[in-house]
């Protein structure tokens, strides 16, 4: 299968957008120059192709505040370095919006050499392999300008002298480790480029620098090693920055939930209660209270009031868990602190056990990872049940912290099945023999689980951290199998997995995350449910947009509560924002269900006849009005602001370090000189689709044509944007629709769906007037009052929500209106409506489409479409 993607998403295009903007007054294709490494030791300007700035960081520090007050940010007073960050959640497409703003700005500006600088194995597999299945995307959306990638190979340093002198786009992934010390092979003169350091390459070149995720790289250390490359400038992309250096835009995980644009988030709890039968010992840490002593926090039973209850208290060397527990009887023998030791990390009891941090005994343990499993197979289950007849595979994902807990070995080398392996195939017998689900998944047992782990020599699966050159061989495999595991007729769908390799898993259709630690894991929520964010797609490689199959299932083994405590209190920490009851209790998901035999009910065949017709649309316009309005909106734009030339006097020298400048001298000066001006009739019209002759009268008229001459690429977006606008104004007053014939929404298209219940579910008590049997989900208090009214009302004889799919096409996207409903008056009216608070400010592009929701209504016989607040404005 190949993966799409949808090249029109609008929080991508505001995100590619933030960065372009920083730039704005840069002349049009002055983004390079020319210069040669030669072997005298100096740069002269001819052949190799590098990035220049060619406005002042005054004009940059203008362009980053208006920037930040359109995205609604606080503005930056200063420049905090040529470093702009991009927060972005999980999930939603980062590695896409960084790679396309590589087109995009060498469209807009001509920069050519950009560096990714990733902070591991995983995340360069996963920038690698995007760059592979976006490349014909992105061929056909920018007209296959050339490009060439790769990554950075310390065994093939001369990669980089045509990394320098090539004149199309160059993309350099590069680990940090790579350049991060002196002592690595880039940073030191090599023969093979006759003494030069590989370095000095990249250096020449003034890159443009995308450093993924740099939050792993904010040690002096590594940010003096990203300085060393000496980039034009850094572009910071990240879910979870630390330092926000010149924050232009921000879609934060509140926002992302919102929009939709990640799954939903449930939790699985798995807890257990009254579980003090057995002598409970975990070690929380062990630590220096002052400078000559040791203690460790331990959680143990403890004899109270109200009962038992699990507590962490402090011990010392010599301290009897029995005194400490109030003398719980279990306690009783060997349960004295024999050592406690900081080093190594441990401690140990009398009766022989030694407990490193993290680990547990006692209690229901294994008995609740293997209830983990069992539910998780379980809501598999459910859902490859619900998905498959929409070809969306389901994958269950398990983090273990031990290998041998899944898969183990004989002293022969034979394979073993650990118990989780064998837990799990027990779960998997029972459940998928049950009568609703037999022959749901046509695979033998073994087929459908499997593990990847990192191997030894002789291919034996062992633990490792994620950073080993066997856990590159993994990534590269996890990425490798990527489409493999989205087929549905691939039977692998339960993947056991080690914990540290949770980075390089990014597969859209993870549906169950379960994480199965024996230790103590000092993971973050954001990171656990992070691999399973991603919205799934289908059979076809498209991306599913349903919220109700939209939903990550966490299978934890800890309470709902402090699940979604913790989650939240990581997000408020990294983000500053409020995810206030957003996370949902797996326990409080219902059904809406559709009443039976709602389609044969005659009121409900009386208006859906009348509407479920789908329609295409034309549309009409003067063109002398176009001109007209066109032309006012391009003379009312902002003054057009000339580009700025900063020239700085250096001196180049090469020393034992390689390439060094001095400073001797800049200053600012205004361009005033000849700049390429492109086509302006051609630029414009293929951005609008507009004649030549109509954007020629448009432009004459607007009296601003000689602002092209201050600065052509300004002038051109601004003055594509108004038009655009006009156009999009007189089109939609102008469009007419009409039937497609007898082509109608499909029944079969009604079917249940499960929801979350919240304060604007609305529960259904007169099913006879309506098409739901128990509740109907809303989306504001507005169509909730609305609902209500609908209801208890005479007048109204039968009403119904639009569902999700019931879309009227027109010019600006798709249009989904809200109600559809009959209403007497001195005769039967059939009405739709779209309900807004009264004294509503409505967007522009809302208020277009329900101009386009009246013109649609208007081909339908008797129906009349209206926008209210209550029920009383249908008249």
């Amino acid at each position: 299968m190949k993966l799409h993607f949808d090249p029109n998403q609008q929080f991508q295009h505001d995100a590619i957008n933030a960065i372009v903007g920083v730039f704005e007054g840069q002349p049009l294709n002055h983004g390079d120059f020319s210069f040669t490494i030669d072997n005298r030791s100096t740069i002269t300007p001819i052949g190799g192709v590098g990035n220049q700035l060619t406005i002042s960081l005054e004009q940059v520090l203008t362009n980053v505040q208006n920037i930040q007050k359109e995205n609604e940010i606080p503005t930056s007073a200063e420049l905090d370095g040529m470093h702009f960050s991009i927060e972005m959640e999980t999930g939603t497409g980062k590695t896409y919006v960084y790679l396309r703003t590589i087109y995009e700005l060498n469209k807009k500006y001509g920069f050519k050499k950009f560096v990714i600088v990733v902070p591991s194995i995983a995340i360069r597999e996963g920038a690698l392999k995007n760059l592979e299945i976006t490349f014909d995307h992105f061929q056909n959306l920018y007209d296959k300008t050339p490009v060439n990638f790769g990554v950075y190979d310390s065994k093939r340093v001369s990669n980089l002298r045509n990394f320098a002198i090539n004149n199309h786009i160059q993309i350099l992934v590069i680990n940090i480790d790579s350049f991060a010390k002196d002592e690595n092979i880039i940073n030191k003169p090599n023969d093979k480029l006759t003494g030069k350091r590989p370095v000095e390459f990249i250096q020449a070149t003034n890159p443009i620098v995308i450093v993924d995720e740099p939050q792993n790289m904010e040690t002096e250390l590594r940010k003096k090693a990203i300085e060393n490359l000496n980039p034009l400038c850094t572009l910071r992309y990240s879910a979870t920055h630390i330092n926000r250096y010149n924050m232009v835009y921000s879609l934060d995980p509140v926002k992302a939930y919102d929009l939709g644009l990640v799954k939903q988030i449930e939790v699985d709890s798995i807890v257990t209660e009254n579980d003090f039968n057995e002598a409970f010992v975990s070690l929380e840490k062990v630590y220096n209270p002052g400078k000559n002593s040791v203690a460790a926090k331990i959680k143990i039973d403890v004899n109270t009031k109200d009962g038992v209850k699990r507590k962490t208290v402090t011990v010392k060397n010599g301290d009897d868990f029995f005194n400490l527990s109030n003398k719980r009887d279990i306690y009783k023998n060997g349960y004295i602190i024999n050592a406690i030791d900081i080093s190594g990390g441990y401690v140990e009891l009398s009766n022989g056990e030694i407990l490193f941090t993290g680990d547990t005994f006692g209690g229901l343990t294994d008995e609740v990872m293997k209830v983990q499993i069992r539910r998780t197979v379980e809501e598999h289950f459910l859902k490859e049940r619900k998905l498959k007849d929409k070809e969306i595979k389901v994958l269950s994902l398990f983090f273990i912290d031990r290998v041998a807990n899944y898969r183990s070995y004989d002293l022969d080398g034979i394979p073993l099945k650990g118990k989780f392996a064998e837990w799990f195939e027990e779960a998997y017998h029972e459940i998928s023999g049950k009568a609703a689900y037999k022959g749901l998944l046509p695979f033998e047992m073994d087929e459908v689980h499997n593990g990847y782990f990192s191997q030894d020599p002789k291919g034996k699966w062992k633990d490792t951290k994620g950073e080993s050159k066997a856990d590159d061989d993994t990534f590269k495999l996890i990425m490798k199998n990527k489409e493999k595991l989205l087929d549905v007729n691939e039977p692998l769908r339960f993947i056991f997995s080690h914990s540290a390799l949770r980075e390089g898993w990014d597969n859209p259709n993870v549906f169950q995350i379960c994480t199965l630690n024996e230790t103590h894991s000092e993971l973050k929520k954001r990171q656990e449910i992070g691999r399973g964010l991603r919205l799934p797609v289908d059979m076809s490689g498209n991306r599913i947009q349903d919220t109700t199959i939209n939903r990550l299932t966490v299978i934890a083994n800890e309470s709902y509560d402090d699940f979604a405590k913790q989650l939240q209190s990581e997000i408020e920490e990294d983000c500053g924002v409020s995810f206030e009851g957003r996370i949902k209790n797996k326990r409080a998901r219902t059904t809406v269900k559709y009443r039976k035999g709602f389609e044969l009910d005659e009121k409900f065949k009386d208006i859906w006849d009348r509407i479920k017709y789908h329609t295409s649309y034309k549309v009409e316009y003067n063109t002398s009005e176009l001109i007209g309005k066109a032309a006012k909106a391009v003379e009312q734009m902002p003054t057009i602001k000339e580009a700025l030339i900063t020239t700085t006097k250096t001196e180049l020298q090469f020393d034992e370090f390689g390439i060094t400048t001095e400073t001797k001298a800049s200053y600012t000066t205004s361009f005033d000189g000849a700049f390429k001006i492109p086509d302006v009739l051609f630029y414009i019209q293929e951005r609008t689709e507009l004649t030549r002759s109509t954007i020629l009268e448009i432009l004459k008229n607007s009296g601003r044509l000689g602002d092209v001459l201050t600065n052509p690429q300004l002038f051109l977006d601004n003055a594509i944007t108004a038009i655009r606008d006009i156009l999009n104004e007189l089109m939609i007053d102008g469009i007419k629709y009409e039937k497609i014939g007898a082509k109608e929404y499909e029944m079969r298209l009604f079917e249940d769906y499960e929801i979350h219940v919240n304060d604007l579910t609305f529960n259904i008590s007169k099913q006879d007037k309506t098409i739901y049997s128990n509740l109907v989900p809303l989306d504001s208090n507005v169509e909730y009052d609305f609902a209500r009214e609908c209801e208890s009302r005479d007048d109204i004889e039968f009403y119904f929500k639009l569902p999700f799919w019931f879309k009227i096409k027109t010019p600006i996207g798709n249009y989904n209106p809200d109600w559809a409903l009959i209403k007497m008056n001195e005769k039967t009216v059939y009405f739709v409506a779209e309900t807004k608070s009264a004294g509503q400010e409505l967007k522009s592009s809302e208020k277009r489409k329900i101009k386009c929701g009246y013109a649609h209504f208007k081909e339908f016989d008797d129906v009349k479409y209206r926008q209210v607040a209550t029920v009383a404005e249908l008249d």
